[in-house]
């Protein structure tokens, strides 16, 4: 598939990847692509951030590939069960952030995350029922390598390694992030159409 055979939906993290992130670049210059909006981007509540993406997906004219980051990435794992599979491609999934230990998280911006990721539970478990590709760094302070392959391996997600990468955000110098777009277009020509009548 190509980027105008889809519709690309971005799924931000905490704080909604401000105008310099990949993610919003990635907006600005895929014609395909919009956002995921959310309520309230600093107070993250998981209900309602999946209700948003399933919307969004329930909107989509075109088949859907979803661009989730961070946070974003395990909303689109909560919201998995409740989207229209004969809408969605797949899931370019980008540095998960690991909410079973959020007290390990770093200070963010003068913010701290234990308590605003409760809400999220548990790490969702069960296989996404669409392809997806995760990237995970071996330097990600929100979640460590192995524990990224872990989560690969529930989801049934292929897994990329991006090697010394941070959180594959702006802090760790990824504004223009020309290696991710160079994997997602392959990504991309892998998929195929979502099968009609699943659900």
């Amino acid at each position: 598939m190509r980027t105008s055979d889809v519709e690309i939906l971005i799924v931000p993290g905490w704080s909604g990847s401000g105008p310099d992130h990949w993610q919003s670049r990635w907006e600005r210059s895929l014609k395909t692509a919009r956002r995921v909006e959310q309520e309230d981007w600093l107070k993250p509540q998981s209900e309602q951030w999946s209700a948003r993406i399933a919307s969004a997906v329930a909107a989509s004219e075109k088949p859907v590939v979803l661009v989730a980051h961070s946070l974003g990435v395990i909303s689109v794992a909560h919201a998995a069960p409740r989207l229209d599979l004969t809408k969605v491609a797949g899931a370019y999934l980008v540095a998960p952030a690991d909410i079973e230990n959020a007290k390990d998280w770093p200070v963010t911006e003068g913010h701290s995350f234990e308590q605003d990721v409760r809400d999220f539970g548990t790490m969702p478990r069960e296989p996404l029922p669409f392809p997806s590709t995760l990237i995970a760094s071996h330097t990600d302070p929100y979640c460590c390598f192995e524990r990224a392959k872990e989560i690969a391996a529930m989801w049934g997600s292929k897994l990329l390694e991006a090697g010394d990468a941070g959180h594959v955000n702006v802090a760790s110098g990824h504004g223009p992030w020309p290696e991710g777009l160079l994997q997602f277009g392959l990504f991309l020509k892998d998929l195929q159409e979502p099968a009609a009548g699943t659900k």
